[in-house]
């Protein structure tokens, strides 16, 4: 009887492979606001769970909220968050009231989720289209996608853009890197682990025996091409 694998064992969700949740500070979403918000950056966090830098601000009613910062904000900026706001760097409201052409970030998939889209350090969305009732949104990766005109975003760039431009130079600091967001590095080919570690593994090096498996086969054995229709050149 075979073994899970290492990818099999991490993705059943245990302690064992799972990041303790209080090495991350804070959750990024918007406010419940539905009306309009006066709001001032008081603070910034640098958070390990996320790679864009986060700002601390405090609203009219002196509650507070921490959202993803954009690309020149500073301490002491005024945002706007609601209905009616502004068209000022940082500030959120819906689309549907955003022009054409804007760029924007952290853009809620669906009314009142919170942002899920663009929030990735130096990533923007720009709005392409409106209609009645949906927008058209460009996304970082050229692909467009409909929202509805309800859903909210925020005002310009996420900062943090070009740090990954940066030569990592030691395979020590990667670790870290990785470490600190739970990603498991570096990541082995299967011919080079063991044989009690891997279909593919042992001495030689290569696969030794078809790589194609059954869609119905056991978990530590369904690796390589999984229920293929065909593999290998094609004859011309």
């Amino acid at each position: 009887m075979g073994k899970r694998l290492k990818q099999q064992r991490r993705g059943k969700g245990s302690n064992a492979y799972t990041k303790p949740p209080h090495h991350f500070k804070v959750d990024v979403m918007f406010t419940n606001h539905s009306a309009k918000m006066n709001g001032e950056v008081i603070d910034f966090i640098d958070d390990p769970g996320h790679t864009a830098p986060l700002m601390l601000v405090r609203y009219d009613d002196f509650s507070e909220n921490t959202l993803i910062a954009p690309e020149g904000i500073k301490i002491g900026d005024k945002i706007q968050e609601g209905s009616g706001a502004a068209l000022t760097l940082g500030s959120v409201l819906q689309i549907g009231d955003i022009p054409d052409g804007m760029p924007i970030y952290n853009i809620e998939s669906k009314p009142g989720d919170g942002g899920k889209l663009a929030r990735t350090a130096g990533c923007y969305a720009t709005v392409a289209a409106h209609t009645e009732n949906t927008v058209t949104v460009l996304l970082p990766s050229k692909h467009t996608i409909i929202l509805n005109k309800e859903c909210r975003a925020a005002l310009g760039a996420a900062a943090g853009g070009g740090a990954k431009t940066k030569p990592i130079m030691k395979a020590g600091k990667n670790f870290y890197i990785k470490h600190a967001v739970n990603r498991t590095w570096p990541t082995n080919r299967g011919v080079k682990s063991n044989p009690v570690d891997h279909p593919f593994g042992g001495k030689q090096h290569h696969k030794g025996a078809s790589s194609m498996v059954s869609r119905n086969a056991p978990p530590g054995a369904k690796v390589g091409h999984i229920a293929a229709r065909r593999v290998g050149r094609r004859k011309r």
